[in-house]
């Protein structure tokens, strides 16, 4: 038996990173259903049934594509799993929380699909590309401090991969101390004042599910005598980009973060 017909042949994706991850690894023929916030890559939105959200599913729309494997991520989609595990559906629920843990969902999908030689590859290419962020960061005249925010309401600072992006990118976590908690719960700044102490030079907004809105960041009480605030140095990554635990983050996240640490070293030498 080959490769291409050893392991699971009907895959839904309830969340977006395996489905990009399945795509880079030549094995999207075997998804038949996705998550409806699924951007990557573009031809999965055109050619995949969309059969849920993040925290929600359509339990006939997924039994209608009888699937032999359901992926899915975290334990927001925790009741998803088991209601479909109770369904007699087999569920595998990744957990990754950083950088280590991406490229390991990557490895353990590429075994699961008989395509671990891909996945090998595939994860030597991003840590490359993570080896050349470190390098380039190494020329920096400095490391400015850099505050990221994964919700506004309340405030809610950024998860352990993005915390290790921004080290790798050339920055330093204004909250790192925080970033090792997995429950956004336990990332929340409950007075706002606390990021004015610390003072970022670089405040960079992901508010998953919406539009970052710079003019609200900087018109909150205080935040004026932000170094970040007063240079401008206010900026957005789209949250497919930064906060999906996948080849994504690896590359365009980091990518993006690097160019806004360079920019804010230069404005603020």
């Amino acid at each position: 038996m080959s490769a291409a017909h050893k392991g699971p042949q009907r895959i839904v994706c309830l969340s977006t990173e395996t489905c990009e991850a399945l795509y880079l690894l030549g094995e999207q023929r075997r998804i038949v259903g996705i998550s409806g916030f699924t951007v990557r890559p573009a031809q999965a939105r055109k050619e995949k049934p969309k059969v849920s959200g993040f925290t929600t599913a359509r339990l006939d729309k997924i039994l209608a594509v009888k699937p032999d494997l359901v992926l899915g991520y975290c334990d927001l989609q925790a009741d998803m799993a088991a209601e479909l595990a109770r369904e007699g559906l087999e569920v595998h629920l990744f957990n990754q929380r950083d950088v280590a843990g991406i490229l390991r969902m990557i490895e353990t999908l590429g075994a699961l699909v008989h395509a671990s030689a891909q996945a090998e590859q595939l994860v030597a290419q991003l840590q490359v590309g993570l080896d050349q962020v470190v390098q380039q960061a190494a020329q920096l005249p400095r490391r400015p401090r850099a505050y990221f925010e994964e919700w506004n309401e309340p405030l809610i600072s950024g998860i352990g991969w993005v915390s290790e992006l921004i080290t790798l990118a050339g920055g330093d976590d204004c909250f790192a101390e925080l970033a090792a908690h997995k429950r956004a719960r336990k990332r929340i700044i409950a007075d706002p004042l606390e990021v004015v102490q610390r003072d970022p030079e670089l405040i960079i907004g992901s508010w998953c599910g919406k539009r970052f809105r710079p003019e609200q960041v900087a018109a909150r009480a205080g935040w004026g005598a932000v170094t970040a605030v007063r240079t401008g140095q206010l900026h957005e990554i789209k949250s497919p980009d930064i906060l999906q635990p996948g080849p994504s983050a690896l590359r365009e996240g980091v990518q993006q973060l690097q160019t806004l640490i360079r920019g804010c070293v230069e404005v603020t030498p």
